[in-house]
Formats: C-alpha cells, sequence, structure tokens
C-alpha cells in the first residue's frame, strides 16, 4: 500500500505544476494583478537640468489597441553626453495599488539600448508601467508607457 501512494503522489507531481500556454510565453502581468485597483495618479516632474536617458514605447504602440494574444514589448533606451544606460538601474513597476515590482520578469531582456521580448502575454485591459533608469553618469529618468489590450 505504501508503495501504491508513493508511485501515485510521483506520477501525480507533473500535472500539479502549471505551465505556461507556450515554454517561451512571458506573463508580464497576471488577471489578478490587472485587477487590482489602479495607482493614485502621480505626475512625472522634471529635476534640474541634467539629461537622464530617453525612454521611447516601439511596441506594442501606446495609442492603439492590440490584439489579445502574445505581443511584443519593446522599449528603446537612449543616453545623452557620451553615456550609456546602466542595465542594473532599469526598474518596471506596473502602477497598481499595490504597486507591482515587474524587474525580475523582464530583467533577461533588459540591455543598455532597451527591452525587447517577444510572446509576452498581458490580460485586456489598459495598463500602465514606469520606467526607471539611471546612465552611466548617475543621470536618471523615469517615463510611463502604456500597454492597450483588447478583449478579443
Amino acid at each position: 500500500m505504501k508503495r501504491f501512494l508513493a508511485t501515485a503522489v510521483f506520477l501525480a507531481i507533473p500535472f500539479a505544476m502549471a505551465a505556461p500556454a507556450t515554454a517561451n510565453e512571458l506573463q508580464l502581468i497576471t488577471q489578478a494583478e490587472a485587477s487590482l485597483p489602479a495607482a493614485p495618479a502621480t505626475e512625472l516632474a522634471m529635476r534640474g537640468l541634467t539629461r537622464g536617458p530617453s525612454v521611447d514605447q516601439l511596441s506594442p504602440s501606446p495609442s492603439a489597441m492590440s490584439p489579445l494574444g502574445p505581443l511584443v514589448f519593446n522599449i528603446a533606451f537612449e543616453a545623452h553626453n557620451g553615456a550609456s544606460v546602466d542595465p542594473a538601474t532599469v526598474r518596471l513597476t506596473y502602477l497598481k495599488n499595490p504597486a507591482i515590482d515587474l524587474t525580475q520578469r523582464l530583467r533577461p531582456f533588459i540591455t543598455a539600448t532597451g527591452i525587447k521580448a517577444s510572446d509576452v502575454d498581458v490580460p485586456p485591459g489598459v495598463h500602465a508601467i514606469r520606467i526607471d533608469l539611471a546612465d552611466t553618469q548617475g543621470r536618471t529618468s523615469s517615463a510611463v508607457v502604456t500597454i492597450q489590450v483588447s478583449a478579443k
């Protein structure tokens, strides 16, 4: 009887583990996280005259609705005055209450020139993500990118 139970538990383990829809798909935001209330609105303020790195959202378009399904998350960074972006300083925060740190989910895709992740899964809705970063000369920047995903 003990051997039967041990075998039954051993065989059940692979079925108990949840796997992503595809092996390469990245769950950037879960449905539970998307259901949280939005963070209180705050404005990004200009700090002095230094020019920190620029952030440009290439994909998905911040003004267009993306179809439901895996998308490409592509953000470009541009440092100025001979500096480069320090990838170790990049932080991504999903603007919900409470805020959700997405940095570790995207860490393998962050470089000095930006973030490029394919097969990113995001639930339907409008999602605001703040990106904080610094260049090699210590100048910082923050930007908010928006992902809009349709329900169908």
